[in-house]
């Protein structure tokens, strides 16, 4: 081999060009591995075989069985390419050794190294388990001590009450003893001196009672004529006209103040609408005429042309309501324009006008200031045109266009071309509304101040980046999830005196859109119910900055990430907020309302669905200006929480405890007792009260308009009866799930109502109990 390395090129290249190495090892390999007894032979065939295969074949290992063949990865292409000393770039040299010996060692070390991570981690694990075995021993130790002191300390204070049960009977008998015979005596002093009078008082019955009946007229007399002018036409402009045609019926001295013109500059024919014919209004309006300035005709579906006729006739009329009038057309409105010249305010929302009516508009109307075409759908783009045309509605400062759905883009470009003075833009439950309307309204009608877009889901940023140039101070958008903290950043920078912000359901807005605003001075009412993305980190730094010692207002409904702190906060800065509500706050506890027991400012606060408890009612009490209360689906309250609040606050109006299903009658008796002036009350889902409660209420509470006991299982028709004696200003009455009271009585004593819901079902399953009162329990139901 020595000789052949130092062969000539020819030969070794020769060698190479024939593959004569590879041939030789694979011979060379196969005698070696499989050892045949007649190597000769076996070379002589394995030869034959190359030769059939070919030279490009032949491998090492070609003449070895394949189940013998070996596993390891070879270095390089041949082994006798090393031993004749050809392809020396492919030499075993020391480097390549370094480098596998490293390779060697590095996963040596990884194997090692991460068997040891899994030894200590085995190890920590122990330890942590065996330290938690040991605070469960702890635990049940602790807990195995405090249920024998706990034991313990119960049977002392059973024996204790025996004994003061006893003491307390033997102290009621000596007392009932001695408040007996006091009774008795005096009763027996009374009866013996009745004896001595009761001539007397016959004979002076019988003397007097001719003259006291002429006393009583000519006292009546001298009141009814004595009383100032003033004060009676006072009380009289608070009564409706049926009302006020019953008190022209009560002496002549009334009959002359019901005619004084003062009375029927404003009529109101809504709050009679049911009862309201052509006839009456005609009479009224031709009697009253030269004196009415407004008129409210809202809701009244039995009119139609003699009516419209005589409103013709009012030349001075100022404010006119049409509201949900049936009859009105275009017509209607043709013979209303003749006479109306001077019509400030028109409302003819719910109605069936066209592009005929808004053509009226502008040449009949020309001082007109206030319009609402409110969900009236068969004008068009085209009607809204004839509102710049001829002499036009360029004085109009208030537009509500809410539910007109038809109006496009080139309708809001047609009112802004006519009536660029807009101030106040109501567009509310327009699906259809886009950032285009609102541009092409905001390219001329540049001194909008007050924006309502409520139920409009398409509207986004660029919104306010148009109106950015307006100077708005007020704001109210609802279920909106395009709306970002960029609007809010929009209003800080360019709406400085901005007082109204109400953007309610709007899951986009974040505290960083509080604290953007909170360097704004002017806010008074801030809105951001259903803006679940609010916590304490948006809404205390909000009430740290510059509106939070003016704010009047706030509404924090279903924003589950503010706590006791951002209430904290509110109570120490907010010195002039009149209404909070932290409707369905899970997160607020009593600390936080005990801090707002301090505000003497608050007026109306609402902590439905909170974890409060009766010691938060009970420092609501305190400062006893509270007139709205509402504590709904509170669990943790009870009676005496009730209670306690009530015996400090005399003036509350509105009390709303419904699903509270463990307040009985006594809350309601709290009610009742101390506060006269209630005018809503709502205890449904309640099912511990019963008539008594509503004797209660009909006793005391004369100025109820509002009662829901809807789910009180347990009243009757007694309760009823009650009410229609006691409760003579009550308006609607909700009486759902109330299995025993009878459809006769609520007909019998329903019957004058404005509006009264009832049902004898059985109470559904959300409500928590069954048709006897028996909380129901919920199993939940495996995965």
């Amino acid at each position: 081999m020595a000789s052949l390395r130092s062969a000539s090129p020819e030969l070794r290249a020769y060698f190479s060009r024939h593959n004569l190495l590879g041939v030789y090892e694979a011979l060379l390999c196969g005698v070696i591995v499989m050892r045949p007894e007649d190597p000769l032979t076996y070379l002589e065939e394995k030869l034959r075989e190359i030769m059939e295969k070919g030279l490009d074949a032949v491998l090492w290992y070609t003449c070895i069985d394949l189940s013998l063949h070996p596993k390891l990865k070879r270095i390089s292409e041949t082994y006798l390419n090393t031993v004749f000393g050809l392809g020396g770039e492919q030499r075993m040299t020391g480097e390549l050794c370094a480098k596998a010996w490293d390779f060697y060692r590095r996963n040596l070390m990884k194997l090692y190294f991460g068997g040891w991570i899994k030894y200590n981690r085995l190890k920590k694990n122990k330890r942590k388990k065996a330290k938690q075995k040991m605070a469960l021993a702890v635990v049940h130790y602790n807990v195995q001590m405090l249920r024998v002191i706990i034991q313990k300390w119960s049977t002392w204070v059973q024996i204790h009450k025996e004994k003061m049960t006893l003491a307390a009977k033997r102290l009621q008998q000596i007392f009932t003893t001695i408040y007996l015979n006091a009774v008795m005596k005096a009763w027996h002093a009374e009866a013996h001196s009745s004896l001595k009078t009761k001539a007397y008082f016959e004979s002076l019955a019988k003397e007097s009672q001719k003259g006291c009946f002429e006393s009583n007229d000519l006292t009546v007399g001298h009141k009814t004529s004595h009383l100032p002018v003033k004060a009676l036409l006072q009380v009289f402009r608070y009564v409706n006209l049926v009302d006020l045609a019953r008190c022209a019926q009560v002496s002549q001295t009334w009959m002359l103040l019901t005619q004084n013109s003062s009375l029927w500059s404003d009529i109101n024919f809504s709050s009679v609408k049911h009862k309201v014919q052509d006839q009456i209004v005609v009479n009224i309006l031709q009697k009253w005429r030269p004196y009415v300035l407004c008129l409210n005709l809202r809701g009244c579906y039995s009119l139609h042309w003699p009516s419209f006729k005589s409103i013709s006739e009012c030349k001075n009329l100022q404010d006119l309501n049409l509201s949900e009038c049936q009859g009105l057309n275009d017509e209607s409105m043709r013979l209303i324009s003749q006479g109306c010249r001077a019509l400030l305010y028109l409302n003819l929302s719910y109605t069936d006008i066209t592009n005929g009516t808004l053509r009226l508009l502008s040449s009949s109307f020309p001082n007109l200031q206030h319009l609402s075409l409110a969900h009236c759908r068969k004008f068009t783009d085209k009607g809204l045109l004839y509102l710049g045309s001829g002499k036009g509605c360029h004085k109009l400062i208030y537009l509500d266009l809410s539910g007109c759905n038809q109006i496009s883009v080139d309708g809001f470009r047609n009112i802004a071309n006519g009536c660029s003075g807009i101030q106040d833009l109501l567009i509310n439950n327009m699906p259809s509304l886009t950032d285009r309307c609102i541009q092409a309204l905001v390219e001329k009608c540049q001194q909008i101040m007050s924006v309502v877009f409520l139920d409009s889901p398409h509207l986004s940023d660029t919104t306010f980046k148009a109106l950015a140039e307006c100077k708005l101070v007020k704001v109210s958008i609802e279920g909106n999830n395009q709306i970002t903290d960029l609007s809010f950043k929009l209003m800080s920078k360019c709406c400085p005196y901005i007082r109204h912000i109400h953007m309610a359901d709007c899951q986009k807005i974040t505290d960083a859109g509080l604290q953007m605003i909170s360097p704004l001075k002017h806010i008074l009412v801030l809105n951001v119910a259903d803006c679940i993305r609010i916590s304490d980190g948006g809404v205390r730094p909000f009430v740290q900055g510059s509106s939070g010692a003016k704010l009047r207002e706030l509404n924090l409904t279903n924003c589950i990430h503010v706590t006791d702190a951002s209430v904290t906060e509110i109570a120490q800065r907010c010195h002039e907020l009149t209404y909070l509500t932290l409707r369905h706050c899970e997160n607020v506890t009593d600390a936080g309302i005990e801090a707002l027991g301090n505000m003497s400012s608050l007026i109306s606060i609402d902590i439905s669905g909170t974890s409060i408890s009766d010691m938060s009612l009970r420092a609501l009490g305190h400062h006893g200006k509270i007139k709205e209360l509402s504590v709904s689906e509170c669990k943790n309250i009870s009676d005496t929480g009730i209670q306690e609040f009530c015996k400090g606050t005399k003036s509350l109006e509105y009390c709303h405890v419904s699903y509270c299903p463990q307040l009985t009658d006594e809350a309601v008796k709290a009610m009742a007792f101390h506060c006269h002036t209630l005018t809503s009350v709502n205890i449904a889902g309640c099912p511990k009260m019963t008539d008594t409660c509503i004797q209660y209420l009909a006793a005391a509470c004369h100025y109820l308009h509002f009662l829901d006991v809807s789910g009180c299982i347990h009243l009757t028709d007694k309760a009823l009866k009650c009410l229609w004696k006691g409760c003579k200003q009550l308006q609607i009455l909700k009486m759902l799930y109330c299995r025993n009271i009878t459809k006769q009585a609520v007909l019998k004593y329903t019957a004058k109502l404005e509006k009264q819901e009832h049902s004898d079902a059985d109470p559904p399953s959300w409500l928590g109990y069954d048709r006897d009162g028996n909380i129901l329990t919920f199993t939940s139901v495996p995965e």
